[in-house]
C-alpha cells in the first residue's frame, strides 16, 4: 500500500508543481474579434512558460465563438470579462464587427452597403471611450491592436472598403489621449494581405494567424518586460 501511495505522489507532484508555476505567471487577457480567435493559440504557444493567456468571449450571444463582438457588446460585457482577476496585461481590439452593415428592420448582418453600420465611427468612439475607462480602472497594462485591413471586394460583402483606416483613426486618438500602447496590426498586415489573408475574406490563413500571433506575443512581452 505504501509503495502505491509513494508512486501516486511521484506521479502527482510534478503536475501540482506545474499548476503552481502556471499560477505564478503573469495573467494576460485577450479581448478581440474573431481574428483574435485565430491567433490566440499561437499567442499562448509563444508565451508558454512566460504568461497565462485567456480570451474573452460572449457565450449568450455568440455561443462559444471566440469573439467579443463589437463595441456595443463590449460596453455590455467588459466588466464581466475583467471579472475579479488581477490581470497584468489586457490586449484588446474592437472594430471589424462595428464596421459591418446591419439591416435596420431585422437587425441582422446585411450585404447592402447602404444600410447603417453596427456602430458608426462616432458611436464607435463613444463606446470605446467607455470601454477604455473601465479597462484603465483594472490597473492592468493595456495594449490596443489596430483593426486589420480587408480586401475591397469581399465574398460576403458586409463591410464598405476602407473602413478599418477610418475607425483606426478614431481609436488611435483615444489611445493616445489615454497613453495606451499600440500594436499596429493594420500596418503589419497591409503590405502582406495576399500572403497572410484568405481571398476576399476578413479572416486569415493558418500561417497568417500564426504571424499575427507572433506580433501579439511580442507586444505583450514588451509590456511585461517594462513592468
Amino acid at each position: 500500500m505504501r509503495n502505491k501511495l509513494q508512486l501516486l505522489i511521484l506521479l502527482v507532484m510534478p503536475f501540482l508543481s506545474f499548476i503552481g508555476a502556471r499560477d505564478e505567471l503573469p495573467k494576460v487577457l485577450i479581448i478581440g474579434d474573431s481574428i483574435s480567435g485565430g491567433y490566440l493559440p499561437f499567442v499562448d504557444e509563444a508565451l508558454r512558460g512566460k504568461a497565462n493567456v485567456m480570451q474573452a468571449k460572449i457565450t449568450v450571444e455568440l455561443g462559444d465563438y471566440m469573439s467579443s463582438g463589437g463595441t456595443t457588446a463590449g460596453v455590455k460585457y467588459i466588466d464581466e470579462w475583467i471579472g475579479d482577476t488581477d490581470w497584468d496585461v489586457i490586449h484588446f481590439n474592437f472594430g471589424l464587427h462595428d464596421i459591418k452593415h446591419i439591416d435596420p428592420d431585422t437587425g441582422k448582418n446585411s450585404k447592402n452597403l447602404n444600410h447603417p453600420q453596427q456602430a458608426s465611427p462616432k458611436r464607435y468612439g463613444k463606446n470605446l471611450k467607455k470601454i477604455v475607462s473601465i479597462l484603465k480602472a483594472s490597473n492592468a497594462k493595456l495594449i490596443f491592436a489596430t483593426i486589420t485591413p480587408y480586401p475591397e471586394k469581399l465574398g460576403k460583402q458586409m463591410r464598405s472598403p476602407g473602413m478599418p483606416k477610418v475607425y483606426n483613426e478614431v481609436a488611435l486618438k483615444i489611445m493616445k489621449k489615454n497613453d495606451i500602447a499600440i500594436n499596429d496590426l493594420y500596418s503589419y498586415v497591409l503590405p502582406r494581405m495576399e500572403e497572410l489573408q484568405r481571398p476576399r475574406n476578413v479572416h486569415f490563413t493558418q500561417e497568417g494567424s500564426k504571424a499575427l500571433g507572433n506580433q501579439v506575443a511580442l507586444s505583450i512581452e514588451r509590456i511585461l518586460s517594462s513592468k
